[in-house]
């Protein structure tokens, strides 16, 4: 059964990463360690989605689980 990403918060997640680094993003919403998985996703349908820093920096990973640039920010949970 597949459902609708939960919107987890209506702003992104300012996250610092590590170059070479892999990060789990949570694309279902549901998790309590937001932005990335725990695992609640399992029944949702939804799976996380791997996200690997090519250079350490700051990125913006999506909290509305909307965007259309998965899994970094795209401003589109200013339309939600």
């Amino acid at each position: 059964m597949s459902e609708a990403p939960i919107i987890a918060q209506k702003a992104p997640y300012p996250t610092a990463v590590e170059a070479g680094k892999s990060y789990m993003w949570c694309a279902c919403g549901r998790s309590a360690k937001q932005p990335f998985c725990d695992g609640s996703h399992k029944g949702s349908g939804l799976l996380p989605l791997r996200y690997t820093a090519s250079e350490s920096k700051r990125v913006f990973f999506c909290g509305c689980k909307h965007c259309g640039t998965p899994p970094l920010c795209d401003g589109t949970h200013k339309t939600l």
